[in-house]
């Protein structure tokens, strides 16, 4: 079992920046990998990123590629994404996920264990 906590959603203006934390408890943080996810509203839930159990190696979606990154600290079994440039477009609730890969996918069927999710709203 995983249990997976957001943090550090929030309202934003178009090319500002927020970071969320997703705090896990459970299996042991360092054996699989992570990922965020986001839904907009009407709209399929979207990979944005994922990082592997020892953080070397990240993915992106085409979409955030440059402007947001990844990271993990497995001592405080955190996982990060630092959101720069945001835009409108950003908008969605957005969640951590982990797969318990030590490599993780990029699609939803293959996480295994989700957030609650936590709202990021970026106005222009």
């Amino acid at each position: 079992q995983v249990q997976l906590v957001e943090s550090g959603g929030g309202l934003v203006q178009a090319g500002g920046s927020l970071r969320l934390s997703c705090a896990a408890s459970g299996r042991t943080f360092s054996s699989y990998g992570m990922g965020w996810f986001r839904q907009a509203p009407g709209k399929e839930r979207e990979f944005v990123a994922a990082i592997s159990w020892s953080g070397g190696s990240t993915y992106y979606a085409d979409s955030v590629k440059g402007r947001f990154t990844i990271s993990r600290t497995n001592a405080l079994k955190t996982v990060y994404l630092q959101m720069n440039s945001l835009k409108p477009e950003d908008t969605a609730v957005y969640y951590c996920a982990a797969d318990l890969r030590p490599h993780p996918g990029a699609t939803v069927g293959e996480f295994d264990y989700w957030g609650q999710g936590t709202q990021v709203t970026v106005s222009s």
